[in-house]
């Protein structure tokens, strides 16, 4: 068993509902979190939108990395988001409003780089929100 590290995001509709659904189909996959961060507002990184509330969550989980991001995926898909991953011509990301994205950000001691799944995420290092919400979580 591994300690998994999940990233939330929402800056669309009821934001805090939003948070509160993805982290109850998260637990009911993975059970009681051995972590959780505080709930923070963080502005949109990458485009111009509404802000985001995000929050990160940790979780003991012996699963593929493959089948974590299907899991994660599958809740997206269900509570509603439908885009899929925009690139610009020079290979960087186009974001887009989102009414949740879960993200992996660190999944023990593996070290990942595939184009569908990079762990660590880049955004542990790149984005300072997400250093803000990893400081946060209980010891």
């Amino acid at each position: 068993m591994m300690e998994l590290t999940l990233l939330l995001g929402t800056n669309l509709g009821d934001r805090q509902a939003n948070i509160n659904e993805a982290m109850s189909r998260l637990n009911a996959f993975f059970g009681t979190p051995l972590r959780q961060s505080p709930v923070i507002e963080t502005e949109a990184c990458g485009f111009v939108a509404p802000p985001f509330l995000n929050a990160v969550v940790v979780y003991k989980s012996a699963r593929k990395p493959e089948n974590i991001l299907k899991l994660c995926k599958k809740i997206e898909r269900a509570m509603g988001r439908t885009d899929t991953p925009e690139y610009a011509p020079d290979g960087t990301r186009i974001y887009h409003n989102r009414i949740i994205d879960i993200d992996i950000l660190m999944y023990g001691e593996i070290r990942l780089d595939t184009p569908e799944l990079r762990i660590p995420h880049p955004q542990v290092t790149e984005r300072p929100f997400v250093k803000t919400l990893l400081d946060l979580l209980p010891a």
